[in-house]
Formats: structure tokens, sequence, C-alpha cells
């Protein structure tokens, strides 16, 4: 429910800017052959399997054109869908419906797109203990959306952005002149509530986090015989998270290093879409 009520409190504004991208004065092709207001209807159709994410935000793209727009569905965030398989009809002014068609399937679309790759990731962790969580290689302006679909797709969101935790990368640790400072430093200036998370590289970098009292290590770009050594050197006094170009073709090679967590950018960069459509557009009294 949160995830829903942070949405709708931040989408308005990012959805409107999206409808003034492809709309900077007007529509001329739909204006040109529709001169006024006729009612019509089109229905939302699947064209691919997987996990629909996105139909609040889908809908909301036709309210904010007209609030008199009418958004129905057969089906809610995070249901499986099949190719060809009514999701939905959209009915009200039909110059609303050809206006507001692309940037509502962009949104859909996209977020069912990474629902369905964090789900299919999700299910190669099988029992585990290891949870999938995202990370901030987003795009710019769809963080809220792409997070929200994580989340849908049956994965964890990391930190929303750079005020939302502590997390000390390889150029942070560079800057302080090592692990051991830049724990220091961080627990020195950040808020006793926040966790502080450290990247590193490699064994010796690992024993220097622990020893300097990090929260979480990363273990980043590691081999899976270094990760499990790492896992048994932490021994549970740090959360451990891997992390380091994992994808849905790797990531079954890293359940069994025992970490608590995965981190994957792939689920957001690099998620295609979700093909949708709106089809069978027809004017109804």
């Amino acid at each position: 429910m949160k995830d829903k009520i942070a949405l709708a409190l931040n989408a308005d504004e990012l959805i409107k800017s999206a409808l003034k991208e492809d709309i900077s004065s007007e529509d001329v092709t739909t204006n040109s052959v529709i001169k006024e207001y006729k009612k019509g209807t089109v229905q939302l159709i699947c064209k691919q399997d997987g996990v629909i994410c996105g139909l609040g935000v889908f809908k909301r793209v036709f309210e904010i054109l007209d609030a008199n727009t009418l958004v129905e569905f057969t089906v809610d965030d995070g249901d499986k869908v099949t190719r060809g398989q009514l999701l939905g009809t959209v009915t009200g002014d039909i110059r609303v419906l050809l206006s507001g068609e692309r940037t509502a399937l962009n949104y859909l679309q996209r977020m069912s797109g990474i629902a369905t790759y964090t789900s299919q990731v999700v299910s190669l962790l099988g029992n585990s203990k290891t949870r999938l969580l995202d990370t901030r290689k987003t795009t710019p302006n769809m963080r809220i959306f792409e997070k929200y679909a994580v989340k849908v797709g049956g994965g964890l969101n990391h930190r929303y952005n750079l005020s939302d935790g502590v997390l000390l990368k390889d150029n942070h640790i560079g800057a302080a002149g090592g692990v051991k400072q830049a724990i220091e430093a961080a627990k020195a200036y950040a808020p006793f509530v926040r966790k502080i998370e450290v990247e590193v590289e490699n064994l010796e970098m690992c024993k220097e986090a622990v020893e300097a009292g990090a929260d979480i290590i990363m273990l980043d770009n590691m081999s899976v015989e270094d990760m499990k050594k790492a896992v048994k050197m932490i021994n549970g006094r740090a959360l451990t998270e891997c992390s380091g170009n994992v994808t849905r073709e790797n990531i079954a090679k890293i359940v069994d290093t025992g970490v608590d967590f995965v981190s994957s950018g792939a689920l957001t960069h690099s998620a295609p879409i979700l093909d949708i459509s709106l089809k069978n557009l027809h004017p109804v009294d």
C-alpha cells in the first residue's frame, strides 16, 4: 500500500511532464481528423506473456487529459498475463484516447517489462535466503515508477536516492584514503539511524570493513569462491550483498555463496518492455 501512496503523491507532475514532451502545443494529427468531441472506446491488449504493472499510471495519463475518461481493467498490478489477453478498456473523448495512447503505453510497457524481468530473476533464487535488490541505475525521472515495478515483480528496493543511505563505493574509499577511514568518517557524520554499507573488491578490503564495523558489506565483482570465503569471514557480523553485472543469465551461480542480498542494475536498465497495445478503437453512443 505505501508504494501506491508514494506513487500517487509523486506521479502527477512526472506524468504531466511526459505528456508535455509528447504534446508541446497540440496533437496535429488527431485534431486534423477529429474536429469535435466524439465518444469512443479502445481495448488494452497484451501481446506477450508477463507480469502486468503500472495500471494506475496508465489510467492517470488519460484522467489528466480528461477527468471524464473511464478506464476499466480486468487485471491488477502483479497479475500474470498472457498473449492475446484483454486487460481492460478505455472509454471517452476519442481525441483524448488518441493523444494519450503513446504516453500511457510507454509507462505500462516499461513498468510491466521490469516487473516481468524481476519476477524471472527472483524465481532463479529458488528457496535460498538470498533476496533480490534493485539499484539507482534507473531512467532519469522514471525512478519512482521503475522501483515500484521491481517491488511488483517480487524484488526489494535498495536505497531510493543519495539522501536515503550511506553506501561507500570505490571512489569514496579512494577519496577518504582507505576502507577504515571511509567508515570512520561516515560513522562520525551520518545520523545514527543510518546503516553504513561499504563496497569491497577483495578479501583484504572485506577484512578491513568487518573490523571497522560496517553494517553491510557489498562484495563487488568478486569470484564465486572469494564470495564464499568473504561470507565465512564476515560470519554474521554484517549483512552481505553481492553486486557487479548480475543478470538473469548468471544469478544462479551466486545462490550457493550464502549472501543475504544480491543487487542487479539489469532489473531497471536492461529489462525489455512487455509488448502491450491499444487496439480496436471505435465510436460508441
